[in-house]
């Protein structure tokens, strides 16, 4: 008989087929740790077959109030993304359960998907193709006339964590000049990084470029809406790699369609995948990509691996390396994003 139960959603979320679970057992086998599926349909249901788990594998499904509540021995929660808005963290917290994921694991691979976007759709990529195969190839040329060239433009970056500083790291090499946003990042750090902090306003006024980085939280929800879209430049671009519901979709796509900026690149949208009828599937200047980011050879064995090992820590009685909710484990008091407004600046 196992040690310890690890319960977790049957079916997987971003699996590798056919592997199973052999890289999170590689940590949880030596302590004497099991992963059991459990298929409850409900909350209730599934609450029900995973009562007296000792931890939660969370993939698949959103992770309740009701589930945690229900949970009688469960000591980590944890998770193969980086996004934790899956799970209730409060209702975790409430209970004294650290909620564990992976900040660290693929964020060179975000960085260059999110480089790869600013310059497909600085440069009209999508467009230019199209163009060539409908036989249409002398407009290509007039069309890339019209702007700038790349080098000297300015990218602002809307919150300055893991992701956006190693695409501060890349901008510089193409001749960027980058600004950001982040009002819980000392300055000190962003000019390390040869990054000028500014207030919110401010980038969205300045930048040629906006790439959207903020991660998803209650506070951070639709974080950019119409007010913001209005203040960027007509010939700006916006791209996002880091989650949709930051974004008031509404808006960005009539910015779009009216003209208020040029064109976007985007990974990621309020509802994934989206349904036929989004308007944005529709716009030629818009550049969209499967959410897949993150995606690369590593991503599948260093996330399941890192679960593995966060789940053998807590087990073990020791401190996971990644805790969204530090104040579980006597830190600080858990980081939130407050509301944002045009006038905020770094800091405030």
């Amino acid at each position: 008989m196992a040690r310890f139960k690890v319960v977790t959603p049957a079916g997987a979320s971003f699996s590798t087929p056919g592997v199973g679970y052999q890289w999170e057992l590689e940590a949880l086998t030596p302590i004497g740790a099991e992963i059991v599926e459990v298929d409850g349909k409900s909350d209730d249901d599934f609450v029900a077959a995973a009562r007296d788990a000792d931890a939660l594998y969370a993939k698949g499904r959103r992770i309740t109030k009701k589930i945690i509540d229900g949970l009688d021995r469960c000591r980590v929660i944890s998770l193969g993304s980086v996004g934790v808005d899956s799970v209730d963290v409060d209702a975790a917290t409430a209970r004294g359960i650290p909620v564990t994921n992976v900040p660290d694991t693929f964020i060179e691979e975000v960085a260059d998907h999110a480089m790869t976007l600013i310059l497909a759709t600085y440069r009209r990529l999508v467009v230019q193709d199209r163009l060539v195969r409908d036989g249409r190839w002398a407009e290509g040329r007039s069309m890339l006339s019209e702007f700038p060239r790349l080098w000297g433009q300015t990218l602002g970056l809307v919150a300055f964590g893991h992701v956006a500083r190693a695409v501060a790291v890349r901008a510089r090499a193409f001749g960027l000049h980058v600004i950001a946003y982040d009002p819980y990042i000392e300055e000190l750090v962003m000019t390390q990084y040869g990054v000028e902090p500014v207030a919110l306003g401010e980038l969205l006024q300045r930048a040629d470029i906006v790439s959207m980085h903020a991660p998803s939280t209650a506070d951070a929800n639709r974080m950019l809406t119409t007010e913001h879209f209005r203040a960027m430049k007509p010939t700006a671009i916006f791209v996002n790699t880091g989650r949709g519901p930051t974004v008031d979709e509404a808006a960005l796509t009539q910015a779009l369609q009216e003209g208020w900026i040029a064109a976007a690149g985007l990974d990621v949208l309020a509802t994934e995948p989206p349904a036929a009828v989004n308007p944005l599937l529709k716009l030629e200047n818009v550049i969209l990509t499967p959410h897949v980011a993150s995606a690369s050879a590593r991503f599948d064995p260093a996330r399941k691996r890192r679960v593995g090992q966060e789940l053998a820590l807590v087990l073990s009685g020791r401190w996971p390396r990644a805790c969204v909710n530090p104040s579980v484990l006597e830190k600080s008091a858990l980081r939130r994003w407050q509301p944002y407004s045009m006038e905020r600046g770094p800091g405030a």
